[in-house]
């Protein structure tokens, strides 16, 4: 029997999508700082204030916008969160003092958490059931690819025109584009689709308000695996730029760490995909994990031009397996109409683990200095290996088993 179609018209759609909303993110991150410096004379404090802003509240959408993709169709859910994140980009090029452009940042932060847990919910029903691992493998590379891209573009545009309002208006395009894409997809109805209902049982015994509405209780150990992980990335990558000009003296070489960073997210997340077809999540994320602890180390150990790029691929490629392989995994312990919740649940644990990451790492390296805080994400990371094959793995295939027979 053939294999029924992975690439059909919604799915590329969704991905279009999704490649639209990062591309548009990206293309301000990389500037954003010095653009407060420049219009606003923000010092670096501040500068660091006003850009948490925008992970605090998509952290705190996180769980809601699970709750609202799994209770109402999901497709209008998803319209509403993608134009609120349209309209706000607006809003940086009408803000003409800090205070306002402080509220508007952090206030964009919540459509954007909402809209990738509905655009990666919508993009888990519009796949065939038989390939939905291979899809949501796939379907990461867009979010790759617009990090890779997004920012190479958005410092070449401003060298070229010095404009950071044209920056503004180009976000605010691409991500209309994506919309406009979106809007085109359209989202099942039945049991295998858009969900919009409280089961009658659930409701009944007070499902609204329960916890389980929010976060996925039978995924709880993964998304402690996750949070360990996600520190780890979030003090390398938001302070291995620093590193690398005022300790390593590489002037030129962060856009390189990172392009080296997509390429390996990009090679691993294609040389999984049979993996995930076949249903292998568990051996992906092993191999993920161990790749990624061996990156982390040669960070610390080798701290040399070859070891600094070196660590950049090696940590896209284990990275590349963790992330599709913990989602088919948390997402095959969901019901149907839990799938929001399960996006959400794993998103908001790697945006946790990224958020005390950014913070340890400051205190330690303020006190300790940077070989220090990285030392401790190679720490960080083989705890999180250890956990994962002493508890983790088992825990899910234990709560898959139960699940099933349930």
């Amino acid at each position: 029997m053939m294999a029924p179609k992975l690439w059909n018209r919604n799915y590329c759609c969704v991905m279009a999508a999704n490649f639209a909303l990062f591309f548009a993110f990206y293309l301000l991150t990389p500037l954003l700082p010095m653009y407060l410096v420049e219009r606003f004379d923000a010092t670096k404090d501040v500068v660091g204030m006003v850009l948490s802003g925008y992970t605090l509240t998509a952290l705190l959408a996180r769980p809601f916008s699970g709750f609202l993709v799994d209770t109402f169709p999901r497709k209008r859910v998803l319209m509403v969160c993608f134009a609120l994140f349209v309209v706000f980009f607006g809003g940086y090029l009408g803000a003409g003092s800090l205070l306002l452009f402080t509220i508007v940042r952090t206030l964009h932060g919540a459509p954007f958490g909402a809209l990738t847990v509905a655009n990666s919910t919508v993009a888990i029903d519009v796949l065939p059931s038989e390939r939905r691992g291979e899809g949501i493998g796939y379907y990461g590379l867009s979010n790759n690819l617009a990090m890779a891209i997004a920012p190479t573009v958005a410092i070449y545009v401003y060298r070229a025109t010095a404009s950071f309002e044209l920056l503004f208006w180009l976000a605010l395009i691409i991500a209309a584009l994506g919309m406009a894409v979106d809007s085109a997809v359209k989202v099942r109805t039945g049991r295998e689709g858009a969900g919009g209902r409280v089961p009658a049982a659930q409701a009944e015994a007070g499902g609204w308000l329960r916890l389980d509405r929010f976060f996925l209780l039978r995924g709880w150990l993964l998304a402690v695996n996750m949070v360990f992980f996600g520190f780890c990335f979030g003090v390398l990558s938001n302070y291995v730029a620093i590193y690398s000009h005022d300790v390593m003296g590489i002037t030129g070489g962060t856009g390189t760490w990172f392009l080296l960073l997509s390429l390996g997210l990009v090679a691993s997340r294609l040389s999984g995909a049979k993996s995930l077809r076949e249903g292998r999540m568990v051996r992906n994320a092993a191999q993920g994990v161990v790749v990624s602890s061996v990156a982390y180390s040669l960070f610390v150990l080798s701290p040399n031009a070859a070891g600094y790029y070196l660590s950049a691929l090696l940590l896209g490629l284990g990275n590349g397996h963790i992330w599709p392989a913990f989602q088919n995994m948390i997402i095959s312990l969901a019901h149907h109409n839990e799938r929001g919740t399960a996006n959400s649940t794993l998103l908001i644990s790697w945006d946790v683990g990224i958020g005390l990451g950014v913070v340890a790492g400051g205190v330690v390296a303020e006190h300790l200095g940077y070989m220090a805080a990285f030392g401790i994400t190679a720490v960080m990371q083989l705890a999180g290996t250890v956990l994962f094959f002493v508890a983790t793995r088992q825990f899910y295939q234990r709560v898959s088993v139960q699940l099933q027979a349930a």
